[in-house]
């Protein structure tokens, strides 16, 4: 039981990234998405959230208007895309599930430099 994350890489200033989370042994209820990122130096902070429903988000103010969560529970999979990416964005990215279910992915670094 476990969440597999991908699509982490070394981005230009002003590129997209996309990240997928993926379900490894167990399916996706109704539990909520979130993704979190940690910067070197720096505590983990939440990005962005997405209510078991699909129908409330939340992001944190640093993201808004650039990155978009969204999940897709046939696939058992959830996303987050990331626009015009700077160079604080730089961290690893996490996912997480909150539900009956508690699980952190592994993390996947993302890097945005020229």
């Amino acid at each position: 039981v476990q969440l597999v994350e991908s699509g982490g890489g070394l981005v230009q200033p002003g590129g997209s990234l996309r990240l997928s989370c993926a379900a490894s042994g167990f399916t996706f209820r109704s539990e909520e998405m979130n993704w979190y990122r940690q910067a070197p130096g720096k505590e983990r902070e939440l990005v962005a959230r997405i209510t078991n429903a699909g129908t409330s988000t939340y992001y944190a103010d640093s993201v808004k208007g650039r990155f978009t969560i969204s999940r897709d529970n046939f696939k058992n999979t959830f996303s987050l895309q990331m626009n015009r990416l700077k160079p604080e964005d730089t961290a690893v990215y996490y996912c997480r599930i909150l539900g009956d279910l508690d699980l952190w992915g592994q993390g996947t670094q993302v890097t945005v430099s020229s």
